[in-house]
């Protein structure tokens, strides 16, 4: 896995990479958002050469009619593929509705494309294998699953890879969800499918009932392969972000009791206020890679610590309208060849200045 696949979500892109060929877990409880982050990364496929394959398992039908908005409001209808197994359809739909959906992307695979499957969710499908399981008069076993579930699971997961350049070099991204009770990690079905996956993306409640959208759990989430698939660019900007949002986690417990920190102390408790604002963004508006390298070195390298927190959303915009208008030339030159060198970083840090001069003057304000 060698090649990044992009979910336009900032705070995957950065701290959480994917690569393609990589099985990724969506793992939180109800109404956290796992459907969002996964919907974000069909998305964010628009106009590239990535199959999509939306599996939506037992999910109820206003949730997945939504979601088919979401896919035709982003233009991304011609590329993707939805299969649906209704609550009201047979258990025997509802378990094969997930081996339908990876028979299709084997089928994209063979003729070398890169193919991005979602599974909605691993949960409901597990549910359904139990009822076929009964009805056939199995025997339950662990947590009433039948014994084979972590096998079919496995199998099934199994499937997503990266084929050598011999064999066509397609691949098959799998972003599998499952639901968790309470945030608990620890059950049956969620501990199966982290021990099948190469990492896993955690959502927390209180994160999200904070107001932290994306409530990505960094502290318990990994991406066991993607960081080899980063690309240069990236891997710079990013790997001082990871230091400062350590660094802050560790600092920020101690001013939580009130004790006096010193003048260094305090700008790194800035900093990473400002980095988790970054973080955050709206849902079903995903950013190219492009924009969050500049946004991500533009955090970095200090041109936002004037800025208060929450001014941080309508100034990065202002960053990206600045760039794409006068200086879309730059833009360009980062996508292709997806590094950032000397001079590159000499042209941003101008870009910035000047950005950062006419927002403290309020001269005028992009729309």
């Amino acid at each position: 896995v060698n090649e990044p696949l992009y979910t336009g979500t900032k705070v995957i892109d950065a701290l959480i990479p994917l690569g393609r060929g990589q099985r990724e877990l969506i793992l939180g409880d109800r109404q956290t958002g796992k459907t969002t982050l996964a919907l974000d990364a069909i998305l964010s496929q628009q106009g590239n050469d990535v199959k999509c394959i939306y599996v939506s398992i037992a999910q109820k039908k206003t949730s997945v009619l939504s979601a088919i908005k979401t896919l035709e409001d982003g233009n991304v209808t011609g590329q993707t593929t939805v299969i649906v197994a209704s609550p009201d359809d047979p258990p025997a739909l509802r378990y094969i509705a997930p081996y339908c959906g990876v028979t299709m992307a084997e089928y994209f695979l063979d003729q070398g494309m890169d193919v991005l499957i979602v599974y909605d969710d691993l949960t409901k499908h597990a549910d359904s294998y139990r009822e076929l399981s009964l009805l056939l008069r199995r025997p339950p076993g662990r947590e009433a699953y039948p014994g084979d579930i972590f096998y079919l699971h496995s199998r099934l997961l199994e499937r997503a890879c990266r084929l050598h350049l011999d064999f066509g070099g397609g691949s098959i991204t799998a972003l599998p969800i499952v639901a968790t009770q309470k945030g608990n990690i620890s059950g049956y079905i969620p501990t199966n499918l982290i021990s099948i996956t190469d990492g896993q993306i955690v959502l927390d409640a209180d994160l999200f009932n904070k107001g932290m959208k994306p409530a990505v759990d960094i502290g318990r989430s990994v991406s066991r392969v993607g960081g080899s698939a980063q690309v240069q660019a990236m891997k710079k900007v990013v790997g001082q972000m990871k230091l400062e949002l350590s660094q802050f986690e560790e600092v920020r417990r101690f001013a939580r009791f009130g004790t006096e920190v010193n003048q260094t102390t305090q700008r790194q408790i800035d900093r990473g206020t400002r980095l988790q604002q970054m973080m955050t963004q709206p849902p079903h508006r995903p950013v190219p890679m492009q924009d969050q390298v500049i946004l991500f070195y533009a955090v970095t390298h200090g041109y936002l610590d004037d800025i208060h927190p929450e001014e941080m959303q309508s100034f990065s915009d202002h960053i990206l309208a600045y760039i794409a208008r006068e200086q879309p030339q730059f833009n360009d030159q980062l996508m292709i060849r997806k590094e950032l060198t000397d001079e590159m970083q000499v042209e941003l840090d101008g870009f910035l200045e000047t950005v950062l001069n006419q927002w403290k003057t309020q001269a005028y304000k992009y729309e």
